[in-house]
């Protein structure tokens, strides 16, 4: 084969036109902390209230400075609510953010808000892949509340990599 033959290499996905959504660029860089009320527990079941307010003023609240802290139970113990107030009270003006939940819970909410604040007609009639394999846990739920922003605008949506993609759904064409 002579030099003549040879031709360019060409990346058809970049040349597709596809436009790619990944979800882990948007993870959250905040420092996240946890807080486990089941540390204040007599036995890990039962929440007294003196020895509670005792243990919390104990507490060196700075170290959570400006990070997002997670306020839970990690055990099947009914805890009143006021304790997570209690918590709460302790972390405002030093903590950034406080949620009630775990990680994972924390994760569907901050995508959930994320996505809600998404503008999704930048892309309309645009064939959009929402991008896969993360690195990251980015939850299940926030592929799904994506690709509801995004199906009023899209052409299409596509599940995966820009080389290999699962198709989600496509617009049907209009008659003319």
């Amino acid at each position: 084969m002579s030099e003549n033959n040879i031709k360019p290499l060409v990346n058809r996905v970049a040349n597709s036109g596809l436009k790619v959504i990944n979800l882990e660029d948007y993870y959250p860089t905040r420092s996240v902390v946890e807080i486990d009320l089941k540390q204040f527990l007599f036995k890990e079941l039962i929440l007294k209230e003196k020895d509670f307010r005792s243990s919390l003023k104990e507490i060196d609240w700075t170290k959570y400075k400006d990070k997002t802290v997670l306020v839970y139970n990690s055990n099947d113990a009914i805890i009143p609510i006021w304790a997570f107030m209690l918590v709460s009270q302790y972390l405002q003006g030093i903590a950034h953010s406080i949620y009630h939940g775990t990680a994972a819970e924390y994760l569907v909410h901050y995508y959930d808000n994320l996505i809600q604040e998404f503008d999704a007609s930048v892309y309309q009639d645009e064939r959009v892949v929402i991008k896969g394999c993360s690195n990251k846990p980015v939850p299940p739920a926030a592929y799904a509340a994506l690709t509801a922003s995004l199906k009023p605008f899209a052409q299409s949506i596509m599940f995966g990599e820009p080389c290999s993609t699962v198709p989600i759904f496509k617009r049907p064409r209009k008659l003319k």
